[in-house]
């Protein structure tokens, strides 16, 4: 395992941004507002996650994660607290955040289940769709075309993060000796909430803009999901490789984030 780096991003997000911060694009700029809003909670959960699952584990095996696992709490804890801030300023122009109530109730009921693993692997299936996510952005830059740069930067940063980290969970849900039918088992269920609240949210967000059933939203639709850099169209494929019994989150790569990252060391970010 490598060691993760924690790192601290040189943008101001107390200042306010545009509405359409995403290139002027409603839909775009929705979507990825959405995204955003279930990050804070979702990362609390990752985090606690983790630490619960390695508690179990004997002493010797625990001492073996633990540089990688501390490495994951400091990077998705950023996440949160940098998302936070930008949530603010959503709430600042009057948006309102249904997908966290929801996420709530279902991570009450997940914490309910004495056995850690059912978390640890709900984790590393939502970090997996998180990576795939990361790796369309960073390969198929049209997502944020145009968008205000702080925000562009913000974005990049913690795609590179997601890609970066995409093991972790993963890892300590084989070392728990977790099955492979609950690890595929969760997949789906986590596909299944994270599309649909994904898409409830950004429908409310573009609601709240009055932007719901215009065309040029439905179109802007349907280019992101399915048209040459569509997300859909690409992300498919490296989200049923999870299926495999094979599967392990490091075979889909991860260079173009070292890349990013090692170009922008210093300037969008630097090591905590």
């Amino acid at each position: 395992m490598s060691s993760l780096v924690v790192r601290r991003l040189l943008i101001d997000l107390e200042a306010p941004f545009e509405r359409r911060w995403n290139g002027g694009d409603a839909f775009r700029t929705a979507f990825f507002n959405a995204l955003s809003m279930s990050f804070p909670i979702g990362e609390q959960f990752f985090i606690d996650s983790l630490k619960s699952g390695v508690k179990t584990m004997p002493e010797a095996q625990r001492a073996s994660f633990e540089t990688e696992v501390q490495g994951f709490i400091g990077q998705e804890a950023t996440h949160r607290r940098i998302h936070s801030l930008f949530n603010d300023q959503l709430a600042r122009q009057g948006y309102t955040n249904t997908w966290e109530p929801r996420a709530r109730e279902r991570i009450a009921r997940l914490n309910a289940i004495k056995d850690p693993r059912h978390a640890v692997a709900a984790t590393a299936a939502t970090e997996h769709f998180t990576a795939i996510l990361a790796e369309h952005l960073l390969s198929h830059p049209q997502s944020l075309e145009g968008a205000e740069p702080r925000l562009h930067t913000m974005w990049l940063w913690h795609a590179c993060e997601e890609a970066e980290h995409r093991s972790v969970a993963f890892d300590v849900y084989r070392a728990l000796g977790g099955s492979e039918q609950w690890r595929r088992r969760w997949m789906r269920l986590v596909t299944l909430h994270f599309t649909t609240d994904v898409l409830r949210q950004t429908v409310r967000n573009l609601w709240h803009d009055g932007e719901l059933l215009r065309w040029r939203t439905l179109k802007s639709a349907a280019s992101f999901f399915f048209g040459e850099h569509g997300l859909v169209r690409h992300t498919f494929a490296p989200w049923r490789d999870y299926f495999k019994p094979s599967f392990h989150p490091q075979q889909q790569g991860g260079e173009l984030a070292e890349r990013w990252l090692a170009e922008n060391d210093g300037t969008a970010f630097r090591p905590v």
